[in-house]
């Protein structure tokens, strides 16, 4: 028997709430919005509910979405405030019985029904994230939605390009799983805050909000982490797929010196990575080597 596809009357309680963030990205949040109309929201058979929220734009984002995409809320965070904490202020917002967090420089297409990945949470309790495989551009796989616990030993083996050497060793392809069959649905330790799904009421019941300490970078492994803490499975779904065209974000395609600002950043959130899961299981003289390491990394020498 067919199902019978369900009615987005505006005042029922949503299947999935969609959060995307956005800061002064106008040009790919119009593409993003634009597709994920076309591809998903049009022809879903769930309740579907879209959130914007604004961390401070000064291109017209935010007015643009309120003149052309009406279907969509719009919430001003009030400034910059960082990955984390724009998310949250929609996440203590919503009802739905799934959330996503979508970054606003992705875009859908035919292949992009994530009503696939809400059938599969339906059907499986024990996922408590769930990702499709995220893709470039040009059609290879984004890393990012593909990852395994950032130990000492994976970011070791992965900055040294050990990893590179043998991507099919389960010793050396730890920090992006590598050795894992792609084209098949399996469990990972962490996907990215590009493009991630979970059920809102355990989030908000078991496991908390983003951690606001990260600002940019490391939050979505942070909650990862924290979701398999709590019991919970992290899935990579291959079957569904959306494009991200990576680094087109407004901070991070912003000036030269706001740049090289956010390339520092991504190394400063790895050392409170490791200080907030790994610092207790290591001697002191660990820490200052890998301090040393990223200041390394960040141009220090």
């Amino acid at each position: 028997m067919a199902k019978k596809k369900t009615k987005k009357t505006k005042n029922s309680k949503a299947d999935l709430s969609i959060i995307i963030l956005s800061y002064n990205t106008q040009f790919w949040l119009k593409n993003t919005l634009t597709s994920l109309k076309k591809f998903y929201v049009d022809k879903s058979k769930k309740k579907i509910k879209v959130i914007v929220v604004d961390n401070g734009s000064d291109d017209g984002s935010p007015q643009m979405v309120r003149k052309e995409f009406r279907w969509v809320e719009v919430i001003d965070s009030g400034g910059n405030i960082g990955f984390s904490a724009g998310n949250n202020v929609a996440l203590k917002k919503v009802n739905s019985k799934y959330t996503m967090l979508l970054n606003s420089d992705t875009e859908f297409h035919q292949a992009s029904n994530l009503d696939v990945l809400l059938d599969y949470l339906d059907d499986n309790p024990k996922v408590g994230m769930i990702t499709p495989r995220i893709e470039l551009p040009n059609g290879s796989l984004d890393w990012a939605c593909h990852r395994g616990e950032p130990t000492p030993w994976a970011s070791l083996t992965y900055f040294s390009r050990l990893s590179n050497l043998f991507p099919n060793s389960p010793l050396f392809g730890q920090y992006q799983l590598s050795f894992k069959n792609l084209n098949e649905i399996h469990e990972i330790d962490a996907c990215t805050g590009a493009a991630m799904i979970f059920p809102t009421e355990f989030m908000r019941d078991k496991v908390g909000y983003l951690d606001e300490r990260f600002f940019m970078y490391a939050e979505d492994l942070d909650w990862c982490r924290r979701f398999r803490e709590a019991g919970k499975k992290i899935i990579f779904h291959p079957e569904v797929q959306i494009t991200h065209h990576k680094y087109k974000s407004g901070i991070k395609s912003s000036s030269t010196r706001l740049s090289k600002k956010i390339h520092n950043l991504f190394y400063d959130t790895m050392l409170m990575y490791y200080d907030k899961w790994y610092a207790d299981q290591y001697p002191k003289f660990f820490r200052k080597l890998l301090r040393t390491f990223l200041f390394i990394k960040k141009g220090g020498l």
